[in-house]
């Protein structure tokens, strides 16, 4: 018998204008951080999401760096952040001397606003310096929230309170580019838009990529700009090189934004594609009584990045990974929880439940753009037969 072909859990899909692109790049010479591209790129994003502008960046934990500097995130602070996440969040944190106050997930794995809100409400001062923890002393001066898999995070009933507190909003949307919030103030709003800071990837994993990359969002075109400077080195005087600040080379280059400006033009197929063969996999899996996938929440639409595919025992996960590698099949466990990582251990922390409940139930499966209703079959056939002989 031949062995299974390989089924990756998510690999990119570049058959549009990449090559072209990047040609024009190296037969023009403009490789580096400086070339229409960048530029290019930078207002095709922000035209899909409808902000005034955007700024690329070498990576998303570029951009979630400078969205903590611009809203005055400095040592001894504290960020609001979610435990169930990719550890890039909570690291910027760090990068800013501050530290993380870590909270839990809700059904959709997002972080829990309601028990954030209780803690302000209950746990805090407000002060003329912003919002104050009581048990530390120290000043909260943002929350990191994360949509996770895509899943735009319920924000919307907690906006009021996060202005009413003084706390900015930065959304980690590195995994949630084409989702959307379906009615803000009678409008569509795209995800990444609706806090102060929205912050993407484009890592080759991403709904698009640039085989590394990111970028930031703003609503005020003033902090744009400052993020422009910054990641730029601070260059205050580009001829003589005088810098007023500590600036960050975190710039883009021009190959991987043209990579970008071919990605964006599939960006909307992309989406359509996640879509259907999330409900393939739904309809297909429909007969597994073990398993479960996590669906979009009526109040947004997402973009389907991951596949989380929810197990009624985790007991089974390990097993279920092994069965379905031997058949060639790639999956994955969600990131360990991030307040028991070795060097967050001893933070802050909000009563977290839900994602200790959860972790060890979750598994992605593969999700790429160009897997066939073939690989779907393989896939779900895989975990089917786990269970029928699991359970014999």
């Amino acid at each position: 018998m031949m062995p299974s072909a390989h089924l990756p859990l998510s690999v990119p899909c570049l058959k549009g204008n990449e090559l072209r692109y990047v040609s024009e790049c190296i037969e023009t010479e403009w490789v580096s951080s400086v070339g229409k591209y960048v530029s290019e790129f930078e207002t095709r994003f922000s035209d899909y999401l409808g902000t005034p502008g955007a700024v690329a960046m070498v990576n998303g934990t570029a951009s979630l760096h400078i969205a903590l500097k611009l809203a005055g995130v400095g040592p001894d602070d504290e960020v609001i952040v979610p435990t169930v996440t990719f550890v890039a969040p909570v690291n910027t944190v760090r990068y800013c001397g501050a530290h993380p106050i870590f909270a839990d997930c809700d059904a959709y794995l997002n972080i829990d606003l309601e028990k954030v809100t209780d803690f302000l409400a209950t746990k805090c001062d407000k002060t003329p310096m912003g919002a104050r923890n009581r048990e530390t002393g120290r000043l909260i001066k943002a929350c990191i929230i994360v949509h996770i898999f895509g899943m735009p995070v319920n924000i919307v009933p907690f906006l009021t309170t996060f202005k009413a507190w003084g706390i900015s909003i930065v959304e980690d949307s590195t995994e949630a580019l084409g989702s959307f919030y379906r009615n803000i103030d009678g409008q569509k709003k795209m995800a990444g838009t609706v806090g102060e800071y929205g912050c993407f990837s484009f890592n080759g994993n991403k709904i698009i990529t640039t085989g590394g990359g990111g970028m930031l969002v703003a609503q005020d075109p003033q902090n744009l700009a400052f993020a422009k400077y910054l990641s730029t080195q601070a260059k205050d005087d580009e001829l003589y090189f005088v810098h007023n600040h500590i600036g960050y080379n975190y710039r883009l280059t021009n190959v991987q934004a043209a990579i970008g400006v071919a990605q964006m033009e599939m960006l909307p197929t992309f989406v359509d594609k996640k879509r259907k063969n999330f409900r393939t996999y739904r309809s297909m899996l429909a007969s597994v009584e073990q398993v479960s996938l996590i669906e979009e929440p009526d109040y947004a639409f997402s973009n389907c990045w991951y596949y989380a595919l929810v197990l009624e025992n985790g007991s089974d996960r390990a097993a279920l990974m092994e069965a379905l590698k031997l058949s060639g099949i790639e999956t994955r466990p969600i990131w360990y929880l991030q307040h028991l990582q070795k060097p967050f251990q001893g933070s802050f922390l909000l009563p977290i439940e839900t994602a200790l409940n959860l972790y060890d139930r979750i598994l992605n499966i593969p999700c790429s753009v160009s897997l066939s209703e073939d690989d779907i079959v393989r896939v779900c056939e895989g975990i089917a037969t786990f269970y029928e002989k699991r359970h014999q």
